[in-house]
């Protein structure tokens, strides 16, 4: 596949918000027709309506929330840096899912992902715990930085062990990868450290092998997606930048500040949404996320 199969207008770049401060999970909710994004600094959830171009507050002071995804029965699953916890928001009202793994809290939690079996796969990093800006100084109560899985009965499991700082995650079309952003290179002072998204094999929802899938320039990778051809969109230093399958790049969107995390949405699910810095900028694309396509977000 040719970048421009994907990116129809390389300059059809539009900035639709701005005055952030470090903005982060981007996510279309469909039952709302609204793009859903966090100021993790500046402690707000925003809504964006593409139909008015306005965007309206959602949550005020919400204690540093970052990433986000669906659930199967609509509501949106939050990860809260200052809360140490996963959460449920239905319009507005919050409830935690899960905050501790046994007798010591997470990290941070960053980052969510809900298969088509109903478990929900999140990361734990520990940025929320050692930059103030992003939620409250602390200590790794459980000593590592782990992928948690939530079964579908509600248990509390350990799924990947094996990453310096898990960020972003994304499932393969037919979910048999998952695939993770390493971004430890953030917590290296004068080494670049980890700025790599490996793959993992999932059967029957355990995670098998895994393996380092590309390694992305510049800066590291944070938020990533997966289409419906089963390409990697990951953000970067400068941009988007977009692999193949088989870990061959294809292309560039620059953007003008750094990017922190992109998702698909719009009406037809083809508008690619990137929260970078300050601002929300999109983009139109050929191609939807493959949870979109095959119906379960």
């Amino acid at each position: 596949m040719q970048f421009h199969e994907l990116i129809p207008d390389p300059t059809g770049l539009d900035r639709v918000f701005t005055g952030g401060r470090w903005l982060e999970g981007p996510c279309w909710v469909p039952g709302a027709d609204r793009l859903r994004f966090s100021d993790v600094i500046g402690d707000r959830v925003w809504d964006f309506d593409p139909a008015s171009g306005e965007a309206t507050i959602h949550l005020e002071r919400p204690d540093h929330v970052n990433g986000r995804t669906i659930d199967l029965d609509g509501s949106v699953i939050q990860c809260s840096h200052g809360g140490r916890r996963l959460e449920r928001d239905r319009n507005g009202e919050i409830s935690t899912i899960v905050d501790h793994w046994h007798d010591a809290r997470f990290n941070a939690p960053n980052d969510v992902v809900v298969s088509s079996d109903g478990s929900i796969w999140f990361t734990d990093p520990a940025y929320g715990i050692i930059y103030p800006e992003e939620g409250h100084p602390g200590s790794r109560e459980y000593c590592d930085h782990w992928v948690f899985r939530i079964t579908p009965e509600g248990r509390l499991t350990v799924a990947i062990t094996d990453l310096v700082e898990p960020n972003g995650l994304a499932f393969s079309p037919d979910e048999t990868i998952l695939y993770v952003a390493d971004s430890a290179a953030l917590n290296r002072e004068g080494a670049m450290g980890r700025h790599h998204i490996r793959r993992y094999l999932i059967d029957d929802w355990r995670v098998k092998a895994g393996e380092d899938f590309v390694e992305v320039n510049p800066g590291v990778p944070d938020g990533i997606k997966v289409d419906e051809h089963g390409n990697v969109w990951s953000s970067c230093l400068d941009g988007v930048v977009v692999f193949a399958p088989d870990g061959r790049e294809i292309g560039r969107i620059p953007v003008p500040e750094k990017v922190g995390n992109l998702c698909f949405g719009g009406e037809s699910g083809t508008d690619l949404y990137i929260a970078a810095s300050t601002s929300i900028y999109r983009i139109p694309t050929s191609t939807r996320d493959c949870r979109r396509s095959s119906s379960r977000a």
